[in-house]
């Protein structure tokens, strides 16, 4: 039989043999909890057989082994992992990721629409089902100066195309609220389409407003009480676990039986060393069981909720007529993944050797001139009150904190001994401006660290205790073409290029892992106390996260949305 319905069929009646078999499983039931033995048939890409005993053409021996349906990332940035959407397959699908949903914001930042060209066409290539959510703020806020500005039109030209579901995270709450006619007119082309949320302690009858607009989930509540209004005023809760932001021990009492269809799980920015020492969407399965949640819940909030939340009805359990995704564990509560099959196709080095690869955009994409010690320069006639940011570990969340600082030489200086240390942003999209101001929290004593990543709009970021080792970092950052420094006395003590769009390795997430123990070390050395300090710099010239961020135009009040 050739056509495809009718081999289903015929495969699940048990008339004819399976593509596939895996043997003496014992499934998972996200309807009841409980573990039920059985033989999975496949067919193609299809489960077509559960609950039976059946013969296939390929036999996969489950000896026992526990069978979950594959694990749905509900938001993340891909470029923020530093690899490519091809190394990110080979990086998490092993974990038991089968399903991806990109928001590609931070390209879309620095290259507009080529972004989601690039981003749709490599979803085509992995082996892992990746779809795009296209990035509906660019820029984020007119507070900084961007790499590119995309417009209703230009979303509305890839709202068809058969991988796009929908428009990623929409942090413009204010226009929201206020009615922008930008806002309106993006939200109106996607009418009908998931529209993913971006709301952090947005409640009230403002967020009844931001919910009125068609915005379905968000992975920004950072309390059980915030998550709790949003899942009961419709909105499902995207629950976060990244490399810097991490709301699972607070959201976690939130997650039971009864309220999982209103969560799932979402990484958002997770780098390959902690994939590597922690786990990915495996990591907030473990951690949320060993905390407490019910395991049913933890595996529905990994799949079946996630896609019900994106209209992904054709996955998310094991069962006939859905997709083939499935994760063989050896262990429920420890989420210890033993075997993956994505899309009918078991997964091993061959899957992801047979992959057709497009060359990434984006190199020379940094365009700023060199700067000097003297560009970071604060002037102040005397010790005074000033605004410092306030870095809370593990959270994206800043404090706005306002402290009297030293002068010398009619300028305002660090002071080490209360963890205040200079930050700075600097153009890099061929303007040239510079926003100063001051940090605390870093424990930073010496020399200066230096990103290209800088959420949203990807400017220059770098924090120091010395102008020269700033400067130093900064001019190291644009000969690099983009990637993450750490120097002191005029030497660099450890790096990684990020030559596409100043935001992704070329090599293999291998290398990109192993290049990131030697910068945290270095960054230690300094005196950094933060266990993931690059992360933490990128999230600072972010203007739509409360309270006090930095742009290349100086300090912002993101509460007022205006610049100090």
């Amino acid at each position: 039989m050739s056509d495809p319905l009718a081999r289903r069929i015929a495969q699940g009646a048990g008339r004819a043999p399976a593509d596939l078999v895996i043997r003496g499983a014992r499934l998972l039931d996200l309807v009841t909890g409980d573990l039920a033995e059985t033989d999975i048939a496949v067919c193609g890409d299809t489960v077509v057989g559960t609950y039976g005993r059946y013969e296939g053409g390929r036999v996969i021996e489950a000896g026992g082994r526990i069978a979950v349906p594959g694990f749905i990332d509900t938001h993340l940035h891909i470029e923020s992992s530093l690899i490519t959407p091809h190394e990110f397959d080979r990086c998490v699908l092993p974990r038991g990721v089968t399903t991806a949903i990109w928001d590609p914001h931070e390209l879309a930042n620095v290259l507009g629409t080529a972004a989601f060209d690039y981003a749709l066409a490599a979803a085509g290539e992995t082996v892992m089902d990746i779809r795009v959510q296209l990035s509906s703020c660019v820029p984020a806020t007119d507070l900084e100066s961007a790499g590119a500005r995309i417009e209703a039109g230009d979303l509305a030209a890839y709202r068809d195309h058969p991988r796009a579901l929908g428009l990623a995270e929409f942090m413009n709450v204010p226009g929201v609220l206020a009615g922008d006619p930008g806002c309106l007119a993006k939200l109106d082309a996607f009418a009908g389409r998931h529209v993913d949320g971006h709301a952090p302690l947005l409640s009230g009858l403002a967020l009844n407003a931001y919910a009125a607009a068609g915005i379905r989930t968000d992975h920004e509540a950072t309390s059980a009480a915030e998550a709790l209004e949003k899942i009961r005023k419709g909105m499902t809760v995207l629950i976060r676990e990244g490399s810097v932001s991490k709301d699972l021990h607070a959201l976690a009492p939130l997650l039971t039986v009864g309220t999982s269809p209103f969560l799932a799980f979402c990484t958002d920015d997770r780098n390959p060393l902690d994939i590597a020492e922690e786990g990915h969407l495996d990591h907030l399965i473990r951690t949320a069981i060993g905390l407490g949640v019910p395991p049913l819940a933890a595996y529905r909030a990994a799949s079946l909720s996630a896609a019900a939340a994106f209209g992904l009805t054709d996955r998310g359990l094991i069962a006939p007529g859905r997709r083939a995704d499935i994760v063989l564990l050896d262990d429920l509560a420890a989420c210890a993944v033993a075997g993956v099959i994505a899309g009918g196709r078991p997964v091993d080095d061959a899957v992801f050797a047979a992959r057709p690869r497009i060359p990434a955009p984006g190199r020379d994409s940094v365009r700023a001139a060199p700067v000097t010690p003297d560009d970071f320069r604060v002037d102040a006639p005397g010790a005074r009150e000033t605004s410092v940011i306030g870095v809370v570990p593990g959270r994206i969340i800043t404090e706005h904190r306002r402290l009297t600082l030293p002068a010398r030489d009619g300028a305002a200086a660090c002071d080490p001994a209360r963890d205040v240390v200079k930050v700075a942003v600097v153009a890099r999209h061929g303007t040239r401006s510079i926003g100063r101001g001051f940090v605390q929290g870093f424990g930073l004593r010496r020399g200066a660290i230096a990103s290209s990543v800088g959420h949203d709009s990807h400017n220059l970021c770098v924090v120091g205790a010395d102008d020269a080792d700033m400067a130093f970092a900064v001019n190291r950052l644009i000969a690099l073409q983009g990637g993450f420094v750490v120097a002191q006395g005029g030497a660099v003590l450890a790096e990684l290029p990020l030559p596409i769009a100043g935001l992704v390795s070329d090599l293999p997430f291998e290398a990109v892992r192993d290049a990131l123990l030697p910068l945290r070390a270095a960054a230690r050395a300094l005196g950094c106390t933060l266990p993931e300090p690059f992360l933490q710099v990128a999230f600072l010239p972010l203007p739509v996260i409360p309270h006090l961020k930095i742009t290349d135009r100086g300090l912002v009040d993101v509460d007022r949305m205006v610049l100090l």
